[in-house]
């Protein structure tokens, strides 16, 4: 489930990063490079579990994949936010900047 909700998230940020690649200011292809690497991650950790639990990994049991879905839930969520900090940073249309020198 972790890699199923992870992918989905890439797919969705590459998308919303490939639709708005003229108006590149929000800095979506940070988010998406960010899921495809947790996606490629949680790939490699069902590779190695596969290969330990062999057909069982087929059925988990469902507190299993409750944990599993949390977790993915989890990692969107890290993901928006460390996105945030960057683009808080980054501040690219300068409105953070303006706001502080107002004051």
């Amino acid at each position: 489930m972790t890699l199923l909700i992870t992918v989905f998230a890439a797919v969705i940020a590459t998308v919303l990063w490939y639709v708005n690649l003229n108006k590149s200011d929000m800095k979506l292809g940070t988010l998406a490079l960010m899921y495809w690497g947790a996606s490629l991650m949680w790939f490699v950790d069902a590779i190695f579990e596969y290969a330990e639990l062999g057909a069982e990994f087929f059925t988990p049991a469902l507190e299993d994949m409750i944990n599993d879905s949390y977790l993915g839930l989890c990692v969107v969520a890290l993901g928006l936010i460390i996105w945030l900090i960057v683009l808080f940073v980054k501040d690219p249309k300068g409105l953070i900047r303006k706001k502080l020198m107002k004051n």
